[in-house]
């Protein structure tokens, strides 16, 4: 049966620069499609579908949207009185969010969602290299671009369809899983969600969408799950009883939570009969994907730079400790940029113990993205908590202030991450081709 993407000639995006949306809108030029789109900014997303044959707006206004186009694909992240959305919804066209339209592809393939608080981007990636390694292949669509296949989606002539299941907003209840992965359960979205039981409850849901053929792939004895079992109607698979398959593997991406992943991923290959050894082979060969724990190159001053996604306290967690396995004696800055104020506020206390292997900390300004100022939290809170638990931070009003600092000596380290989900994405680049 044919979706409704399948069914349309011309189709618009709205916030065809974000990750998942992007996906689609190649999705829908590699099918033939003429493609539109637009965004509030340039970006090397936009830049690329423009080359590929997309017609770019840089703005949203309502005379974006062509006579021609049949369907309409929007981020869930849009204002409800987007001028694109409201004529959209004036001209009565078929209109789809992205999970909806996920959705519909899900439908009519046999999908391998993978989800979680952490990790999900680099879980699902590994999982999608693996079918397309044991010669199944899948199209895969992921958050962020896979170092192999330089892309954020793979397209697949088989049936199958390995998909990131985002949480927020409850976008992942839209899909059909066949194979559920979960990689954990964490506090987050609090701008959405009440707390870890609401989110738990959401997670409860969607296990709930899998049949009695269905498969649950988790770690059982997680206390944060235990919730979820009861409302899975089908197979167990945990995840961490992998562990020996990937202890003995030298994977390319270091820390503790990418062993955890390799885990799920082969948990997850193991219920399509892929073998242990093919598993191997493709798990070692794994590059991972952009803005995690991305290696960027070397200033001028021989420091090595690494950029990253992460944006929760977990993450952060993780990532430096990971770092700090990389590079055990050296110094290591960290420059983060907080994402969200309610993330920020209602999560204070776990960021302030999560950058110990961190030797100095540098905190920018809070990206708001889609929230409105709150000034009953600021960057300097996070640095005296970070102080508090014995940290060594500091704050800069504009990270690209970082620059200036290295450039001036002022900051002197052997290793710098860059982390954050919001603009700061820029710095990494700019510090290894900028500086003289």
């Amino acid at each position: 049966m044919k979706t409704v993407l399948d069914r349309a000639k011309s189709v618009h995006f709205i916030g065809i620069g974000g990750s998942g949306v992007s996906a689609v809108a190649r999705l829908a030029l590699l099918q033939g499609k003429r493609v539109s789109g637009s965004d509030q900014a340039e970006s090397s997303t936009t830049e690329e579908l423009k080359r590929a044959g997309a017609n770019i707006y840089i703005g949203h206004r309502a005379n974006n949207l062509g006579p021609e186009v049949d369907l309409v694909v929007y981020t869930i992240a849009l204002a409800d009185n987007n001028p694109e959305l409201e004529k959209a919804k004036e001209r009565q066209m078929p209109l789809f969010s992205y999970p909806q339209i996920l959705g519909e592809i899900s439908k009519e393939m046999y999908t391998i969602a993978v989800a979680g608080t952490h990790g999900k981007t680099t879980t699902t990636a590994m999982v999608g290299k693996l079918l397309a390694d044991a010669g199944l292949d899948p199209t895969v669509i992921v958050g962020s671009p896979m170092v192999h296949a330089k892309s954020n989606l793979v397209v697949g002539k088989s049936k199958y369809l390995v998909v990131e299941a985002c949480e927020y907003r409850r976008s992942f209840l839209q899909l059909s899983p066949k194979i559920l992965v979960i990689t954990n359960i964490d506090r987050d979205h609090l701008d959405y969600y009440e707390d870890l039981a609401d989110i738990q409850k959401a997670f409860c849901e969607f296990v709930s969408k899998l049949d009695s053929r269905g498969t649950l792939v988790c770690a059982a004895e997680d206390e944060r799950l235990r919730p979820v079992l009861a409302h899975n109607p089908g197979r167990l698979v945990d995840y961490r009883s992998f562990a020996s398959l990937t202890s003995t593997l030298k994977l390319r991406l270091p820390g503790a939570h990418n062993q955890w992943n390799a885990q799920a991923a082969a948990a997850a290959g193991s219920v399509l009969k892929i073998s242990p050894n093919m598993m191997k082979r493709s798990l070692r060969s794994f590059r991972g994907t952009k803005r995690r724990l991305e290696y960027k190159g070397v200033t001028a001053e021989g420091t090595v730079v690494y950029d990253d996604y992460g944006h929760a306290p977990a993450e952060v967690r993780a990532t430096l400790a990971a770092l700090r396995e990389l590079f055990p004696e050296k110094h290591i800055t960290i420059v983060f940029q907080p994402h969200l104020y309610s993330r920020t506020k209602l999560l204070l206390e776990e960021f302030g113990t999560s950058f110990v292997d961190a030797d100095h900390t540098v905190i920018t300004d809070i990206f708001a993205a889609r929230e409105s100022l709150d000034t009953s939290i600021h960057s300097k809170d996070l640095v005296a908590r970070i102080k508090d638990a014995g940290g060594k931070a500091s704050y800069v009003e504009n990270f690209m202030h970082v620059r200036d600092l290295l450039r001036e000596r002022e900051l002197r380290t052997d290793v710098l991450l860059i982390e954050g989900a919001g603009s700061i994405s820029t710095l990494a680049s700019s510090l290894v081709e900028v500086i003289p």
